[in-house]
């Protein structure tokens, strides 16, 4: 368990460092710039040395030489200072474009991956990776970077300095300081599947906050706030104690190896001096041996002290990895052709379904649509209403069977050109935080402002958007807050006849609209419906009565299909639905 613990680390940190190939220019001048800082910063004990030797003994004083020995002391240090700035600037820069092209990835594989990935997993855990998880990888590479450019250049150059003045102590040195490094990696196993676990409770927690935040009045409206605090409490408990126990682990580590360089102090203390009392070394040289000592050991302790925030960017790249690693939805093949045009054909046959492999839902579903014909579909709820709406759009891909529109399996075309035919109006209305005309037009960018006008009035909106400040250029806020349901859904609607396209889709379309409206809007949807292959997924019966075909679904199969009028004769399944709903 422990190699393959390792083994997975050493993938991560090798995609990570993958990611930050782009910009190895920059990676090379931080390292420049951490060779001319260390040097420099290595310099100044030896010039301070010097400037002792110059002041030992009484009447021995040479001011000229200890003053031009400090302006020269000073010089070096304002340079190390601007080297170490520059390396920062630069591994800024690798850190913070890497994080940027994760980011870039991840939304990406968003639009890549199969809808029942984004379905199937909490949308505040998808959040969390994205900005929180990567956001350790910035820091922690930024650390990362930062310490192990100057830490092994600073290992190297001090060992030099060391074994030029003194090669016994220098001995001592390197001797004893690898202590350290074995205390660190031993805390290191301990803290180590406390931050994966402290990263996973952060998803988890974000999830949690995003279903809470978005479903406030429903949690107010049910007297849930006392629970969900419990829930919230639980989890946040839990992310407490994983957080608590990591960064305890991992704090022991710089402490540990502190203790380990006061003993590497103490050696070099004790050498220096009898060396010195041998007349081997003088006063001057002891000062910048114990520089040295401590800016050999001080690369350790700035490793150990970054462990938490590389083990959290490990942990955080982890999960980053994992989605980004997720298999794309199903390739389209190379023959795949572009529908240009469509007449609204439609030809189901055989088609087999289901969410999970052992659990059926639609089976052997077959149906034949002409152009232009009105195809409503109801039901009970968990039928495979909607479902059947994702199997034509290709949200989700068939088991067995065919779907063909205008004669054309629509696996042999693109995705874009098939959805690009179907106009949707979802029970669910989306609006993004944009201007209401931006809205509108999402389907179309390019659309005239007397296109989209035209589109509002049909939809029944142009009034109340015509009395806002802003009027078509007001801004709506996240998921359209400063909008009544009935109202965004409007909007949806009037997106949709903007775009005119060949075939409708209308899964409970107005749902949130008042009953007046909804008369209006259906004498619109009959105008727009004309000549267009339509599918109306309604639960409202009398909304659907001029259809040309009723399909009646239950259990993912079509029990019953025809008009109102000859499946009400026939006094099945669909009259007693029908009946139950006007049985007053």
């Amino acid at each position: 368990m422990k190699d393959k613990s390792k083994g997975s680390s050493a993938a991560t940190l090798k995609r990570i460092l993958k990611y930050a190939s782009p910009y190895k220019g920059r990676i090379v001048l931080a390292l420049l710039f951490a060779f001319l800082y260390v040097v420099l910063n290595l310099t100044a004990p030896v010039l301070v040395g010097y400037a002792i030797d110059n002041a030992v003994g009484t009447g021995q004083v040479n001011y000229g030489m200890i003053l031009e020995l400090l302006l020269l002391t000073g010089t070096v240090v304002v340079m190390s200072s601007v080297f170490q700035w520059l390396m920062n600037l630069c591994t800024n820069y690798v850190a913070y474009f890497t994080v940027r092209d994760l980011r870039r990835d991840i939304c990406r594989k968003f639009n890549t991956v199969p809808l029942k990935y984004i379905d199937g997993h909490p949308h505040g855990d998808l959040l969390s990776r994205m900005i929180n998880d990567t956001d350790s990888i910035g820091d922690g590479l930024l650390q990362g970077i930062t310490q192990l450019f100057s830490g092994i250049v600073m290992i190297l150059c001090t060992l030099g300095f060391m074994i030029f003045l003194n090669i016994y102590i220098a001995l001592v040195v390197v001797i004893i300081t690898p202590l350290s490094m074995f205390v660190a990696a031993f805390i290191t196993r301990l803290s180590q599947r406390m931050f994966r676990e402290q990263s996973a409770a952060q998803g988890e927690l974000s999830s949690y906050i995003e279903e809470y935040v978005g479903g406030q009045k429903i949690v107010k409206a049910f007297g849930y706030e006392q629970r969900s605090q419990e829930s919230f409490e639980q989890i946040n408990s839990r992310l407490q104690q994983c957080g608590q126990k990591s960064q305890f682990y991992s704090s022991l580590a710089n402490p540990s190896t502190r203790f380990v360089n006061g003993l590497v102090t103490a050696a070099v203390c004790i050498t220096g001096s009898l060396s010195a009392i041998q007349g081997t070394l003088s006063v001057g040289q002891i000062a910048a041996f114990i520089t040295y000592a401590n800016q050999y050991t001080k690369p350790f302790n700035e490793v150990t002290g970054v462990i938490p925030q590389l083990q959290s960017a490990l942990a955080g790249a982890d999960r980053v990895f994992a989605m980004l690693d997720e298999a794309d939805q199903t390739p389209e093949p190379e023959n795949v052709q572009e529908l240009s045009s469509c007449s609204g054909s439609l030809d189901i046959k055989n088609v087999d379904f289901s969410y999970v492999p052992d659990r059926p839902l639609i089976t052997d579903f077959s149906l034949r649509v002409k152009p232009g014909q009105r195809i409503a579909i109801v039901g009970p709820t968990g039928c495979g209403k909607t479902t059947f709406i994702n199997l034509l759009m290709r949200f989700y891909d068939i088991d067995e069977g065919a779907i063909m529109l205008d004669g054309k399996n629509i696996y042999e075309l693109t995705r874009s050109s098939l959805r690009r035919s179907y106009g949707m109006v979802l029970q669910e209305s989306w609006l993004y935080n944009a201007t209401i005309r931006e809205n509108i037009a999402y389907g179309r960018p390019d659309a005239t402002m007397d296109e989209i006008r035209a589109a509002a009035k049909k939809a029944y909106i142009d009034r109340f958007i015509e009395r806002l400040p802003e009027k078509y250029e007001t801004m709506i806020t996240e998921e359209g807050g400063n909008l009544s349901q009935g109202q965004r859904q409007l909007m949806c609607i009037a997106r949709v006849m903007l775009c005119q396209p060949p075939m409708l889709i209308l899964d409970e379309a107005t749902s949130s609209i008042d009953t007046r409206t909804e008369i209006r809007i259906q004498r619109a949807f009959a105008e727009m419906m004309k000549g267009r292959t339509s599918f109306i997924v309604a639960h409202r019966l009398s909304t659907i009565k001029e259809a040309d075909i009723i399909l009646v679904m239950k259990d993912g199969n079509i029990i019953e299909q025809g008009s109102h009028d000859e499946l009400m004769q026939r006094k099945g399944f669909y009259c007693n639905l029908y009946n139950s709903q006007f049985s007053s």
